[in-house]
């Protein structure tokens, strides 16, 4: 089978939605491709993936229609992976293959980023957008025709943004007009939108899955039954997503899929993951079910998040939609999972909603502030998992100090000082479960 689509990033996520996608057009025979992985950053699990020649078991759990349901499928859509650290010119390699057509990228939202001080030559950049400058040089080089690009990162726009930080990549590498003339018209950057709560690796009850699968797994995957992908452009006919029945909406604007899904799903998980994670809880599941916790979260959810949003019909079931899917009994979603470069995901979820309600009501929100105090004290503990150099940062410097970051936050939230200032030394003196309480 040919190599017609290059994934950037290896992670739960792509594997349990878009390789879940793929490989379901394939078993449909509505389609004819594998996937090629490529590794974004130096640490990741290609290796693996190797081993197990690109095969593995995804689980797909959840209540439906009052009963719960679970569905297996062995995924090998697939073919390899590669890590340009290892292999550069492999990697450049890709770009010569006639039949690769689209690109996927999942990179977190601290991926798409333009760090200017990277050569062409450098084998490979360091940025995924600079990685992906090189491979369309080599592209074009060859003559051959350019891709679909599909963003996963949860960032605004996120097409609009790779594309931009690709044409300054064209500029500071003096790629040429031509080439650029080719980044612009011949790849289409498709901002979308994705929804599915992954929840990886079963670790916790991995010998009950090794069991129902009957052999090892390193890469076995678990995530919701629930699954919506929203992508502006229209590329039915080459990408049948729909035909095959998958919640795919094709569209010319995707932001008020986004704003709703980002807002209130993945800030509800944000605002809620690290203070619940000093307060001693392991799982989004064990939140919902905390008397004080799930009241944190109601209150974030419908008190504050949605009302900036115009608390209509639809955001508020939505947001009720959400409370159910996180309260899945089958679903254990790590909080430290949700963790995870936790700087860049709180300037994208929570950090908007906060601005509005501020603007709004000319008053901080309380949970969502709360939720800032907690991530400051959340990063001077060793849970903490983002960029070196941020942590390296936050784990010395003073409320005052993180808050002026701009290069964190996208603005100076000193304004903000006062109010996380006293949440904060009353999470670090009296301990998260008083301090809860002076939200509650």
């Amino acid at each position: 089978m040919k190599e017609t689509i290059i994934q950037f990033g290896e992670g739960g996520f792509l594997r349990s939605f878009v390789d879940y996608f793929f490989d379901g057009l394939n078993k449909q025979g509505l389609y004819d491709g594998k996937v090629v992985v490529v590794q974004p950053i130096e640490q990741g699990m290609v290796s693996v993936l190797n081993e197990q020649n690109g095969e593995y078991h995804q689980f797909l759990r959840g209540i439906k229609d009052g009963k719960p349901v679970e569905e297996m499928t062995k995924i090998d859509v697939i073919s390899r992976g590669l890590n340009p650290y290892e292999d550069y010119k492999a990697y450049l390699e890709l770009a010569h293959n006639k039949d690769a057509r689209v690109i996927v990228s999942n990179t977190t939202e601290a991926g798409i980023v333009y760090l200017g001080t990277e050569k062409l030559d450098d084998a490979p950049p360091k940025s995924f957008p600079a990685k992906l400058t090189a491979l369309l040089y080599e592209r074009f080089k060859a003559g051959l025709p350019g891709f679909i690009i599909l963003s996963c990162e949860l960032i605004d726009h996120n097409g609009d943004v790779l594309k931009e930080c690709v044409l300054k990549y064209v500029k500071l590498w003096e790629l040429g007009e031509d080439f650029e003339n080719f980044v612009k018209n011949e790849n289409h950057f498709c901002s979308t939108l994705v929804d599915r709560i992954c929840t990886g690796y079963p670790r916790d009850d991995i010998e009950e899955f090794t069991a129902k699968i009957g052999k090892e797994d390193k890469l076995v995957n678990t995530a919701e039954i629930f699954h919506l992908w929203v992508i502006e452009g229209d590329f039915e006919d080459e990408l049948p997503f729909r035909k095959a029945g998958f919640n795919v909406v094709w569209t010319n604007d995707v932001t008020p899929y986004k704003k709703r899904k980002v807002r209130i799903l993945n800030g509800g998980h944000t605002s809620m993951v690290l203070a619940a994670h000093l307060y001693g809880l392991e799982t989004v599941g064990e939140c919902v079910k905390d008397e004080v916790v799930g009241k944190f979260l109601n209150k974030t959810l419908f008190e504050e998040i949605i009302p900036t949003l115009g608390n209509s019909d639809v955001d508020v079931q939505f947001g009720k939609d959400v409370v159910e899917r996180f309260a899945n009994p089958f679903v254990k979603h790590r909080l430290l999972s949700i963790a995870l470069n936790s700087v860049s995901k709180f300037t994208a979820r929570v950090l908007p909603t906060i601005l509005e309600y501020y603007e709004q009501n000319k008053k901080l929100p309380e949970c969502l502030t709360f939720s800032l105090a907690a991530l400051l004290a959340f990063y001077k503990t060793d849970a903490a998992n983002d960029l070196p150099e941020v942590m390296e940062f936050l784990k010395t410097a003073t409320v005052a100090e993180a808050l002026a970051k701009k290069d964190y936050w996208d603005a100076d939230l000193s304004f903000m000082k006062d109010q996380v200032e006293a949440y904060y030394n009353a999470i670090q003196n009296d301990g998260i479960a008083k301090a809860y309480q002076m939200v509650l």
